[in-house]
């Protein structure tokens, strides 16, 4: 039985009206307002992917203080003109100790976390950095009975396929490995010369499209 599973994919924009043009003109839908993420001055716009799956578009938030430490989800390394892409993604399992004991690679220090109403325990490296070239997963835990997807507005769309491109694809599948995954997710190496990178097809009511470092048209 799996032991962990995706939980949601991340859509990274210097600003959130970046990533929301991204995912509308990428999906045909517009993504719904989140929330702010006070410890790490971001905030977030959110699009469900299923009952317990959902995208999240998430930047820096230029009203709140920058935070003493590095932003997650490697955002302080954008340029303010950026473009929009899928750059990471997150696991979520029932016990985030006895995950990050288990995996194969470290995935950052367990942290509590809170927007609004919903707590939860997520994996975030000091560098803000995710591993292995950014395509390892964070890791989460939520604390709350209702999965945060099942609150979003229902648009039809759902995550076919989530592809890892990595030089080390056999690198990346011991970490999936170790984290007894389940979903529907695949690893290969890149085209020569590529850098690792993402791509999400997802179903729409328009036909599958697909969510990448860029977009490409369907």
């Amino acid at each position: 039985m799996p032991r962990s599973f995706i939980d949601h994919i991340v859509v990274t924009a210097p600003s959130l009206e970046i990533g929301a043009a991204y995912v509308r003109s990428a999906l045909g839908v517009a993504p719904q307002a989140g929330g702010e993420h006070a410890r790490m001055g971001t905030h977030n716009l959110l699009l469900r992917l299923g009952d317990a799956l959902y995208l999240e578009v998430i930047a820096p938030n230029p009203q709140a203080p920058a935070p003493m430490r590095p932003r997650w989800f490697a955002l302080d390394t954008l340029d303010r003109d950026a473009a929009a892409a899928l750059t990471a993604w997150v696991v979520r399992t029932p016990d985030i100790q006895a995950s990050a004991a288990a995996c194969t690679e470290r995935l950052g220090t367990i942290e509590p976390m809170s927007r609004g109403a919903l707590d939860w325990r997520i994996t975030i490296p000091a560098d803000g950095l995710p591993p292995l070239d950014g395509l390892a997963p964070a890791l989460i835990e939520w604390q709350t009975e209702v999965h945060p997807a099942a609150r979003l507005a229902d648009h039809g769309l759902s995550l076919v396929s989530l592809e890892l491109f990595h030089a080390e694809p056999q690198r990346v599948s011991r970490l999936l490995s170790s984290l007894e995954l389940g979903g529907p997710i695949s690893v290969a190496s890149p085209p020569a010369g590529r850098a690792p990178y993402l791509v999400a097809q997802i179903a729409t009511p328009q036909g599958l499209r697909l969510l990448t470092v860029h977009h490409a048209a369907n």
